[in-house]
């Protein structure tokens, strides 16, 4: 049997990070997953580092969004009627935590990590070599109406007064200028400078972890659901032991949070991918969020990725790509899309709580227990940060930020 000072459970970007940053502060660390790092969630996403997220996604309030939903046929967000006896509940609590004093308060925590999340990307991507998957451009939110454009511009100049976050208003000129392929009947756009974007997110977590491994750290594929609570876990190359845990298994974390005894307030909400070549010379050169629609498409190595909004399902239910048929005619209206290049689509799963937080910090019922999930759709952008903290609360070091908001305590569990 093999034993290290800290088993790191799930190889996503989060999981990576934490495994990359307690090894070199020269820790003997095994990181863990039933596949190869970065196969999971960190596969798909929309590969965008979020300098401007400092307000977590929230409910919408207004009773004419919330009857489109009802519908079930609004392009950004769909649901599965026989999950929502189960997700009423954690609705609830999310839909209260969205009213915009305690969004507000939401965001004062929120915001400390989210300052952190370029910088620390880019320290790592450095170390491990990787620096070019980053791309500093930004991302555009485009508009199709005056009062969409008006709205969202009255948030950016909110987020700017609150927290400094910088951004550029583009009319039809400067959208044009900025990207000439997109569909002229655009009025303008959003541009986030700070912001940046990933050219392959799986590629981004396979650097940090062969990063972790020239630090000496151990990769090793095994089923997590093994753990025992002397912290010992059956891999494929037998047991492993340590002293310590982090979980950090994204949406797969309540599997073994649950048997622990840890009854946490978490949901999932789906998406979907799918990769298309450009047409003829076309290029597109910042991600590119249509606001009314609720769809990304951005620049990826392997094509032209074209990202859903949330589907609200049960994290192991069948695949329904409704959102993608829905939204793909529309996003090839925006940008000349070719040819799908994926067989089929692709489906991840990003883990919620309903104060729109991760939980980051040590377990209330056992030692030497950390967790560190609960990113929603943050996860890229926060887990290069979120790996630095948990590093410097399992070794005691000064912290770059302050992890009690993000506390298990919060939920009373």
């Amino acid at each position: 049997m093999s034993k290290f000072d800290t088993i790191v459970l799930g190889a996503g970007i989060v999981g990576v990070s934490v495994a990359v940053h307690l090894q070199k502060r020269g820790r003997s660390v095994a990181l863990v997953d039933i596949k190869q790092p970065g196969n999971g969630t960190s596969f798909g996403n929309a590969g965008l580092i979020q300098r401007e997220g400092v307000y977590p996604y929230a409910l919408p309030r207004d009773l004419g969004t919330l009857l489109r939903y009802a519908r079930n046929k609004s392009p950004d967000v769909r649901y599965h009627p026989d999950a929502l006896w189960k997700l009423g509940p954690f609705l609830w609590k999310y839909w209260r935590n969205s009213h915009p004093h305690r969004h507000a308060s939401i965001a004062r925590a929120y915001s400390t990590l989210i300052e952190h999340c370029v910088a620390e990307h880019r320290a790592l991507a450095n170390d491990a070599d990787a620096i070019n998957l980053l791309r500093p451009t930004g991302w555009i939110k485009v508009f199709r109406s005056d009062a969409k454009r008006d709205k969202e511009t009255a948030l950016a100049e909110r987020w700017y007064r609150e927290y400094g976050v910088k951004f550029e208003v583009l009319d039809k000129a400067g959208l044009r200028q900025k990207e000439p392929h997109l569909d002229t009947s655009l009025l303008g756009g959003l541009r986030y400078m700070e912001s940046e974007s990933v050219s392959d997110p799986n590629a981004l977590v396979m650097a940090y972890a062969k990063y972790f491994t020239r630090l000496g750290g151990r990769f090793f594929l095994g089923n997590a659901t093994t753990l025992k609570e002397n912290w010992a876990v059956e891999t494929e190359s037998g047991l492993i032991a340590s002293n310590s845990v982090v979980i950090s298994m994204g949406p797969w974390s309540e599997q073994i949070t649950s048997r622990l005894g840890y009854n946490l307030p978490l949901a999932v909400q789906r998406g979907y991918h799918m990769h298309y070549a450009a047409q003829s010379n076309a290029s597109l050169k910042h991600p590119i969020l249509d606001v009314e629609n609720g769809y990304l498409i951005t620049p990826m190595t392997r094509g032209i990725r074209l990202t859903t909004g949330a589907e609200l399902a049960h994290r192991d239910a069948r695949k329904t790509p409704t959102q993608l048929s829905a939204v793909e005619p529309i996003a090839r209206r925006l940008f000349p899309l070719g040819n799908r290049i994926d067989s089929e689509p692709w489906m991840g799963s990003r883990p919620c709580t309903p104060d729109m937080m991760p939980i980051i910090g040590p377990a209330t019922r056992h030692k030497n227990l950390w967790f560190a999930f609960g990113h929603a759709h943050h996860g890229l952008t926060l887990g290069a940060i979120t790996g630095r903290l948990v590093a410097e609360m399992v070794t005691g070091e000064p912290l770059v930020t302050d992890p009690y908001p993000f506390r298990l305590e919060r939920f009373k569990v």
